[in-house]
């Protein structure tokens, strides 16, 4: 072999030590920090930050921190470490928020919270999302039904989960709901007019007041009333028990018919009137006062003995009397009592003098007046409202999508020759059942209660329409409960109220008016529209109870879902909706007014 000799061996060590200038002078990129040390590092720093207090009360100590966890999910943005990281930027944004004081600190830790909800619903850390999530709602930002409905979220869709104790003690620690008696409530609701000489006591709902000494407090009465219908609320800050009686008329002394409801372990609020004059053809007037030291009584006087509902609601819990005229209009004395009463028009009484000739088509318009099976006057309600935004995702709020589509939707029916009235028509908070009292006052013909749907998996979409009954499903308990603004087990103690509420209700009447809601709707949409159908529901929504005629919450779409989000601000998709609805609603008028001619 030959050997290389010194000159070959010269320019070899020459070239060698070239090489290593060359990397001396350009050395090669370090390689990229990888998601997980990113995570590590912004782990590390953020507990580190947490046990130095002097250094914790500089904001941009913290936002050092947020940038590693930024960089986290830059790194590998759907890689293991994302939802982590979004978790932790939450937590970032809470720790500023409870150092700064700011709002918005804590609705951004709200809002990347979210995310992990929405994009990683069954990772092991969404549960501590929806609690710290629920914590922030109703510590820091003072709203309590969206706390609500998160800790219920935790109870429901993760049962074994270890956030669930927590989640139930800072329910009960909000109050309105009862967990021990919730479980064995439900056998002796009372509802219905009870036998003048015994009394029907409410099953036990008592939980801890505000007030130091464990009253409740009687806060607000308030009524909307008719000459054939009037629904009195009577609003509590706590649970309570209750009883209520009707007592006979009193000539000695000029007392009428009279319901008392004595609220036990409460106090009479300082705004309460002791009396308000009602007058309007069913009673006479409401009355309250301090029974006994332990027990408020509300007092509702006649004008004449009426049919009447009892039932209590939740969030805030009030207690409900519906009262009705009991042939649907009132007395003819008690009318005369009050003055000339101006008919409505467009409507024929059942004693007019004038009777179209028979078989005509007049005499069959009349026919269906008097029977009630009308379809003129619509009433339309955009659910949620003012201080309730309803669903929120996507950018988007549920309250005001709900209230442009009521809109656009009246115009259509307007244009049909229907008349429409509205419970809203700008963005104020109605009570829900205050929304159903008003369709019956009106006199409405239909109501339509307009809501966005949400879920926690975005894959979910499609449109349902529900009609008022007892829940069939799990799915339709969560969306009652959602829509109710209560906990889902507060569903099974409606579920037994409900039974009796719906003896008069126009059960079959909204099932109807449901189905056709919904097959004209998809049939309409899908003429341009992929849309999933996930037809007719029945459910115990507070919004349709005691609503007198046919009535339907129809969910036009999931606020959560990209696409239909992006739908439910297009003109173009809302006018084939709107479009849809319509066409429902005259099928259903169609049927009734072949049935009534045959």
């Amino acid at each position: 072999m030959k050997q290389p000799n010194a000159a070959h061996t010269n320019i070899l060590f020459a070239l060698a030590l070239c090489a290593l200038a060359v990397l001396l002078l350009y050395p090669s990129p370090a390689p990229a920090a990888s998601a997980q040390s990113y995570f590590t590092e912004g782990h590390a720093a953020f507990h580190a930050l947490l046990k130095n207090s002097r250094k914790a009360k500089y904001r941009s100590n913290w936002e050092k921190v947020e940038k590693n966890f930024t960089r986290c999910l830059k790194a590998s943005p759907n890689g293991p470490y994302a939802p982590k990281a979004l978790y932790y930027i939450g937590r970032v944004y809470e720790e500023l928020g409870a150092r700064s004081g700011l709002k918005s600190d804590f609705r951004r830790a709200v809002d990347y919270y979210g995310r992990v909800l929405a994009r990683y619903e069954r990772h092991g850390w969404a549960d501590d999302c929806l609690y710290r999530r629920a914590d922030i709602y109703a510590r820091r930002l003072n709203e309590t039904d969206p706390a609500r409905l998160d800790l219920a979220s935790i109870i429901v869709e993760y049962p074994r989960s270890d956030m669930r104790a927590k989640a139930e003690a800072m329910l009960k620690r909000l109050g309105k709901y009862d967990w021990a008696v919730a479980r064995v409530s439900g056998s002796a609701q009372a509802s219905g007019p009870a036998p003048a000489t015994k009394p029907v006591r409410q099953q036990p709902l008592a939980s801890k007041a505000s007030d130091p000494s464990g009253m409740a407090h009687l806060d607000v009465v308030r009524f909307t009333s008719s000459d054939e219908y009037t629904r009195v609320v009577l609003e509590l800050d706590a649970q309570v028990k209750y009883r209520y009686q009707v007592l006979g008329p009193n000539t000695d002394v000029n007392r009428p018919h009279r319901l008392y409801i004595d609220i036990q372990n409460a106090r009479l609020g300082h705004d309460v009137t002791a009396s308000t004059t009602v007058a309007d053809g069913i009673l006479r007037s409401i009355r309250t006062g301090q029974y006994s030291k332990d027990t408020t009584r509300v007092v509702l006087d006649f004008l004449d003995m009426q049919d009447y509902k009892i039932f209590p609601l939740q969030n805030p819990y009030r207690i409900v009397v519906d009262v009705y005229a009991p042939d649907g209009s009132a007395p003819a004395t008690t009318r005369a009592s009050l003055g000339p009463r101006v008919e409505e028009p467009h409507h024929t009484t059942a004693d007019s003098t004038y009777r179209p000739p028979s078989g005509s088509k007049q005499m069959a318009g009349s026919l269906l007046e008097q029977l009630g099976l009308t379809v003129k006057t619509i009433m339309i309600d955009a659910g949620h409202g003012g201080k309730d935004p309803g669903a929120v995702a996507n950018g988007m709020r549920e309250k005001d999508i709900n209230l442009k589509f009521a809109k656009l939707l009246g115009k259509k029916f307007e244009a049909q020759g229907f008349h429409v009235l509205y419970t809203r028509t700008t963005d104020v908070f109605i009570p829900l059942e205050k929304r159903t009292a008003m369709a019956n006052v009106q006199k409405a013909d239909l109501f339509l209660s307009i809501h966005c749907n949400a879920n926690r998996s975005r894959k979910i979409h499609g449109l349902e329409t529900y009609s008022l009954n007892l829940a069939k499903s799990d799915a339709a308990v969560r969306i009652a409960a959602r829509e109710n603004a209560v906990d889902p087990r507060a569903i099974s103690d409606l579920q037994f109220i409900l039974t009796d509420l719906m003896v008069n209700s126009k059960i079959k009447e909204s099932r109807d008016l449901a189905s056709d809601v919904q097959s004209n709707t998809i049939n309409r949409i899908r003429k341009k529209y992929t849309v999933k159908n996930q037809g007719t529901r029945e459910a115990p929504f507070y919004v349709l109870m005691g609503a007198k005629m046919p009535s339907v919450l129809v969910e036009i779409g999931y606020i959560t879902n990209k696409t239909e989000a992006s739908r439910l601000s297009s003109d173009s998709y809302l006018d084939h909706l709107s479009n849809g609805i319509v066409e429902g609603v005259l099928a259903y008028k169609g049927k009734i007014e072949r049935y009534a001619m045959n």
